[in-house]
């Protein structure tokens, strides 16, 4: 294991650019979540359809050809991304189909009531959603969400096929040079369990905290 910590800084890198490709593409997937279950709830008939069939895509192909397309595929329209915006974008647009479903379940187990006597009360839709609604599903959908950022959080591995150096990619080009194997994936598989148990720490804390306020 000594060339493992005589290697540690550089896979520490990796690790880094796992967490921000996670985090960032979790941040802008969840806006597109809020957007597509909205749209699908409340939108007109085109609307709903639009979003139905951005799920449907999205669910229904491998995240890697997603990766793929968006990096290589759109070299085809005069688009060059670089990998890091194409992983994050790439990763965004798969979440946000996923996330979409579970916080539209969660909007749809709020009780009608609720939103008639916000309305009862001279409430507009929107102040109704941001005060009584949101707050209510966000509780409601942190447990799948969380399993959905955890996935999310290993999948960010499949960047790698993009050049992009995560903790994965990292491992494999210190193996290339080492030519060693099993020390550089035990030591990632621990370090994606540790990222892993620190997300589930951090949602399970943010569940209690609004369970007390809702």
């Amino acid at each position: 294991m000594d060339i493992v910590i005589q290697n540690l800084p550089f896979l520490l890198k990796g690790a880094y650019f796992t967490l921000l490709i996670t985090i960032v593409s979790m941040f802008f997937g969840s806006i597109l979540a809020v957007i597509v279950a909205v749209a699908r709830l409340k939108g007109n008939r085109p609307v709903r359809w639009i979003a139905r069939a951005y799920v449907s895509a999205i669910r229904g192909t491998p995240t890697l050809v997603q990766i793929i397309i968006v990096y290589y595929g759109l070299v085809d329209y005069g688009i060059k991304l670089q990998p890091l915006p194409a992983a994050i974008i790439a990763l965004s647009i798969s979440i946000g189909a996923y996330l979409s479903e579970t916080l539209r379940g969660a909007l749809q187990s709020i009780p009608k009531g609720q939103m008639e006597a916000a309305y009862a009360s001279g409430m507009t839709p929107f102040q109704t959603m941001r005060r009584i609604i949101f707050p209510q599903a966000i509780r409601i959908a942190i447990p799948p969400a969380g399993n959905t950022f955890i996935g999310m959080l290993k999948e960010t591995s499949l960047v790698s096929v993009i050049t992009v150096t995560e903790l994965l990619r990292s491992a494999d080009l210190l193996i290339a040079q080492y030519y060693i194997y099993m020390p550089f994936y035990l030591s990632i598989a621990l370090m994606y369990w540790i990222m892993s148990t620190g997300f589930s720490f951090v949602l399970e804390r943010w569940e209690k905290r609004l369970s007390i306020y809702l």
